[in-house]
């Protein structure tokens, strides 16, 4: 069994230009490298658009006058990235997904960063993704994608815990500013707690059975780019890509119904909610992997029990990602957010709820309110 990510035999070779950008001046490197991609551009005519959203790169779009039917996009890596990214895993990614049509073309990679189609559409947000019929499609195409086989035909094995266990040994725990300090003092448990509790969510959430497939691992509203016109929906940006528990995945877009600025945890969507999604996701994994049989009431049980477990890994992960960016990233974004840092407290409390419990039961909700489903029935705890 292996981590590592295969990329199909016969895909084209990435093509490599060796121009390094500098993230304070995106604008100007990501005009050096359009003359190299796209030398019949007219430079006087192309034009450039800085995109704010990303809180671990730079990206800049660059286009012809008014035109939107070729859009290059040119993402810097931000500092110290490569700390949390695998940056070659992460073009095994995108050439694996767009083999399977669910990524746009990786025109090249320069020395600091890549080059890649603009997917037509919208990027999705709190509200949509809570949208019936947009629901469905991102249902299915999580399913779609968790459904592409391993290449070189050994079994896959999942990346979350040797990825938690690299980001645990690089947290911050020390800041040059006597405020950040204070916060990490006040906010965040000590790493010998982290580190039981780490433990703890291992042995138990290992043992549940969730397949291990091809996840996205980072599906916040932002990376779903919604094409009206074509009727579907599709993931961006790959960094996190890697072989991964299914219930992760879903675990951890269900954490992202909450947004990403302005964290609203009763967001979080509800049972029916999930349930809606969970069978949809179900009937298409079954479809994409050429299984005929229906969905039955225990298998989509079990997904729910599995996927809101998995959920407290994700706060997990995430807030040791957010230790690391406060320390070494220069993108405006208060990675100290108390927040965020209480998403790394909760999924700690909560791991020691999960071990006092059954792994029959979950946490259903987070802010101090649970819901522990049991399979085949429903119970609260206040």
């Amino acid at each position: 069994m292996e981590t590592q990510i295969h990329v199909p035999v016969g895909s084209p070779v990435i093509r490599k230009i060796p121009i390094f950008v500098d993230e304070q001046n995106v604008a100007e490197g990501a005009m050096k490298l359009i003359k190299e991609l796209r030398p019949a551009w007219d430079p006087s005519h192309v034009k450039t658009k800085l995109f704010t959203d990303g809180t671990t790169n730079k990206l800049v779009g660059c286009y012809v006058d008014d035109s939107q039917e070729d859009v290059v996009l040119v993402r810097v890596y931000g500092n110290k990235t490569e700390l949390i990214v695998d940056r070659d895993n992460e073009l095994k990614s995108f050439q694996v997904l767009h083999a399977n049509g669910c990524a746009p073309r990786l025109y090249c990679t320069f020395q600091n960063g890549i080059c890649y189609e603009f997917m037509q559409g919208d990027a999705l947000g709190t509200q949509d993704v809570r949208d019936p019929s947009l629901l469905r499609l991102i249902a299915r195409e999580m399913a779609r994608i968790h459904a592409i086989h391993a290449h070189n035909g050994c079994i896959p094995k999942p990346n979350l815990w040797i990825k938690m266990r690299k980001y645990f040994s690089i947290v911050a725990t020390e800041f040059t500013d006597q405020a950040s300090n204070a916060r990490i003092q006040q906010e965040v448990p000590s790493k010998a707690l982290l580190e039981q509790e780490m433990a703890w969510m291992k042995e138990h959430l290992s043992t549940l059975g969730s397949p291990v497939v091809l996840c996205h691992n980072d599906l916040l509203c932002k990376n779903i780019i919604h094409n009206n016109k074509e009727g579907h929906v599709r993931f961006i940006d790959y960094e996190y890509s890697s072989y991964n528990y299914q219930a992760f995945d879903i675990g951890n877009h269900f954490n992202e119904f909450a947004g990403m600025a302005e964290l609203d945890y009763g967001l979080y969507p509800s049972q029916e909610m999930q349930m809606t999604w969970l069978r949809v996701y179900l009937q298409a994994y079954k479809l994409f992997t050429k299984k005929t049989e229906e969905v039955s009431p225990r298998e989509l049980e079990t997904l729910y029990v599995q996927v809101n477990k998995f959920a407290l890994a994700s706060h997990f992960f995430w807030g040791f990602w957010a230790l690391i960016q406060a320390k070494y990233s220069s993108i405006d974004f208060d990675f100290l957010g108390i927040l965020l840092m209480e998403e790394l407290c909760m999924s700690g409390k909560a791991c020691r709820i999960l071990r006092r419990s059954s792994l029959a039961h979950t946490m259903k909700a987070f802010m101090g309110l649970l819901m522990w489903p049991e399979e085949g029935g429903w119970r609260a705890s206040g």
